[in-house]
């Protein structure tokens, strides 16, 4: 059943909703303009609305027409990308460097056309949060959010996110039972030789030869040390090391990421690179630092809450336009905060196809504006089923 018709008035709504906020792209803890949009349409649809949590973040309420004993969060990140868009529609970016390069204008307006179809239609027992979250990219907005008392201030007792998904057909959905996305960690390696004349080098300790001896080192870690069954990535992204063409440096720094889908793989993956790092140098005659940052956990779904988002789903769409065994994205998401305060899932919907740099984080990426009604309709499904009327009171 399709509670918001495809196409229908409120679809066009969100189109536009969506196409004024793509236009308008704020990045983390900036979206200001973003911010008051939303609570300004919350506040017309009727909801409760609460602002300035994790300083841009905005959260409404509403109750349905039962009283019930549960309260569920629903979840869109707001927040655009430091990235140049190289599209020329009309509603492309109008701020020089930032851009809604990973669809969060589009999830924004999906739930904001749930809500005003839920605060035309309270059929449901219980109490509904909207959570419009800002800094998702990298900066842990959610973080923020639930260190603010989001979950007590509310008292939600579960919590869904939705991503759109390029590659993952339109019309389709992906549910994950456990890992959905990795964690993500970064790390800075200090290399501490002995500068001197590039001539002349076994006067010093190269600390550039010991950086790139550490590249190659370092992936031995997940080919030779980590489990074959079990996923991890080290990536070096950054290496810097001297300025000028005849000296040796005496000191070179390598940064980059690492990714796994638990905690256990994070500390192996931890705890065998600082040996390396100074195993490694001091076999050389150097010294190593290691500063190892966690910065996101992964994105893993209670299974009780995942088989329900994929019930829903399968009453949208059918069950043979919901996969259930697609791979985890080794992409990392800050919505894993909320789902280690409260049980829930996160589930993906289908963008179409990601060719012609129609990926995520793409200068020519764009959300598809088709799927708005979908993705608005299942979180309507999903609140009806979640917060269902008891027809006996």
């Amino acid at each position: 059943m399709s509670f918001i018709p495809t196409e229908g008035e409120l679809h066009q709504t969100m189109r536009q909703w969506r196409r004024d906020l793509h236009a308008h792209p704020e990045t983390a803890f900036e979206e200001h303009r973003t911010a008051a949009k939303v609570a300004d349409l919350l506040t017309s649809f009727g909801l409760d609305v609460t602002t300035g949590i994790a300083e841009t973040g905005v959260v409404a309420t509403l109750k349905g027409k039962q009283e019930g004993p549960n309260t569920i969060a629903l979840r869109a990140d707001m927040d655009a990308l430091h990235l140049e868009e190289l599209n020329a529609f009309d509603h492309c970016s109008k701020h020089k460097g930032k851009m809604h390069g990973c669809g969060h204008d589009g999830h924004t307006a999906m739930l904001l056309g749930a809500a005003k179809y839920l605060a035309e239609h309270r059929d449901f027992a219980g109490s509904l949060v909207f959570i419009f979250q800002p800094a998702e990219e990298g900066e842990a907005g959610a973080k923020r959010m639930c260190e603010e008392g989001l979950f007590e201030r509310f008292n939600i007792d579960a919590v869904y996110g939705m991503h759109n998904w390029p590659g993952l057909e339109e019309g389709h959905f992906a549910v994950h039972d456990g890992p959905v996305m990795a964690s993500m960690d970064v790390f800075d390696i200090k290399i501490t030789g002995k500068g001197c004349h590039a001539g002349m080098p076994h006067m010093g300790v190269d600390p550039v030869v010991i950086a790139g001896q550490l590249i190659t080192s370092l992936q031995s870690i997940v080919s030779r040390v980590l489990n074959p069954l079990a996923s991890g990535v080290i990536s070096i992204t950054k290496m810097q090391g001297g300025d000028a063409y005849n000296v040796v440096p005496d000191s070179a720094t390598l940064s980059g990421t690492c990714r796994a889908f638990s905690k256990q793989t994070q500390n192996l993956l931890e705890a065998n690179m600082r040996q390396q790092v100074e195993n490694l140098c001091q076999a050389y005659g150097a010294v190593g630092e290691l500063d190892y940052r966690r910065v996101y956990p992964s994105t893993i779904n209670d299974k009780e809450h995942s088989e329900t988002c994929a019930l829903v789903a399968n009453s949208l769409v059918g069950s043979e336009k919901v996969e259930r065994n697609l791979d985890p994205s080794m992409g990392a998401e800050d919505f894993a905060f909320m789902l280690e305060q409260k049980p829930g899932a996160y589930i993906w919907i289908g963008n179409g196809s990601a060719e012609g740099g129609r990926g995520l984080h793409n200068p020519y990426y764009d959300f598809n504006d088709k799927v708005l009604a979908l993705g608005a309709n299942f979180w309507v499904k999903l609140v009806q089923h979640k917060l269902a009327i008891n027809s006996e009171r």
